[in-house]
């Protein structure tokens, strides 16, 4: 299955995923389905008045049903910018931005009221808050069967720890008390799954003042893989 893969890097206080691919040939194999989302937003005012405004705009979603000419297969590209915003008693404090993607098989996306969370990616509070684990991916290339979903973070983001060593991060890191992160033809390649597919972003942002560290999330529409 031919896919395109992203590159993330960092530019100022917002990390941008690029993608390098080629043209989409016309034709019915590959009759793409362009779709513009809605994005969100949501403002939380913490217990020390600090107010963490966190929008997702410019979503979109370029769907093709069967790349791989089958109906086990999805394949979409999908774009996005995640913005966060600190004012209030700490405008200027800083936190993470740690976007991403739940993808499911036969299983309604709706946050919270997800029967059994997220499977190997994430799980979900009552309040609908992602808590990430270490089974959540940088990539999305997923198989799926039905009932199931799982998430994967949009940022991979290799650098050096402490001792030179190589790592990766699925967040991008702000002060001053703004940050983004913008990703372009991000990849959702799914497989096995013979029923309906649904996809959803989601943004999550941990904030750190000197009275709290709290986990926001915005969670955007649900949307059809076919």
């Amino acid at each position: 299955m031919n896919i395109r893969k992203s590159v993330a890097r960092v530019v100022g206080v917002g990390a941008v995923a690029t993608a390098a691919f080629g043209l989409l040939s016309t034709g019915a194999a590959n009759a793409d389905t362009v779709v513009e989302l809605p994005g969100g937003e949501l403002t939380k005012t913490l217990s020390d008045g600090t107010v963490v405004n966190v929008k997702l705009v410019g979503e979109s979603a370029n769907i093709n049903p069967s790349l791989g000419d089958t109906p086990l297969h999805r394949n979409a590209w999908v774009s996005a910018s995640a913005q966060v915003q600190i004012s209030g008693n700490n405008s200027d404090v800083g936190g993470s931005i740690y976007p991403g993607y739940v993808v499911g098989c036969q299983v309604t996306i709706d946050g919270g009221n997800t029967n059994g969370g997220v499977s190997g990616g994430a799980s979900w509070d009552s309040s609908g808050n992602v808590t990430p684990s270490a089974g959540a991916t940088g990539g999305g290339n997923l198989t799926l069967g039905p009932g199931q979903a799982k998430s994967f973070y949009v940022l991979d983001r290799e650098m050096p720890d402490d001792f030179g060593n190589p790592t990766h991060k699925t967040k991008n890191t702000f002060k001053n008390g703004a940050g983004s992160v913008t990703w372009a033809d991000e990849t959702i390649g799914l497989n096995g799954c013979a029923g309906y597919a649904q996809a959803r972003a989601f943004v999550n942002v941990e904030i750190e003042t000197d009275n709290v560290i709290t986990w926001t999330t915005l969670w955007g529409a649900p949307f059809s893989l076919g």
